[in-house]
Order: C-alpha cells, then structure tokens, then sequence
C-alpha cells in the first residue's frame, strides 16, 4: 500500500482590537477566540460569495443600489412613524 501525504497549510491573521473589548476577552480565557473569529469571517464570506451569485447577473449600477436603498429606508421610516401613532 501506498502512503499518502497531505499537507495543511493555515494562514495566521493579526487582529487590532480597541483595548477595552481586548480585557473583556481576556477574562475568558477559556474561550478560543481565533475559533469565533474563524468562524465569522467564515459566515461573512458565505453571505458574500451569496450576495455576489445574487448580482452577478444584475444590471444595476452603483447609483440604483443606493437610491433603493434610500426608498427602502424611507418607507421604512413611515412604517415606524405610522406604527408608533396607533
């Protein structure tokens, strides 16, 4: 039989933390933290490899996008307004 090998390679990051969230995590040493972290970019980039096949085939430019999105927040707005007043 043959032997095979695999070789793994990881790739380490440095991460800038404000010093106040820096002690906080410090108080939980029992945590892996590089663990939550790997797993949140992990989550990020899935929504992101999703949103980029959900637009890869869209024709809107830049400037729609924002004014969509500045119409869904106003109405968003009104929603709130109108809800809060009954």
């Amino acid at each position: 039989m043959g032997s095979h090998k695999y070789v793994i390679t990881i790739a380490n990051i440095t991460l800038s933390l404000p010093e106040e969230l820096y002690q906080k995590l410090k108080n939980h040493p029992e945590i892996r933290w590089s663990e939550i972290a790997r797993k949140a970019i992990q989550q990020y980039l899935d929504e992101l490899e999703l949103l980029d096949k959900l637009t890869a085939k869209s024709q809107l430019t830049d400037n729609n996008v924002r004014e969509l999105s500045d119409l869904i927040d106003t109405q968003v707005i009104e929603k709130l307004f109108k809800y809060q007043s009954e």
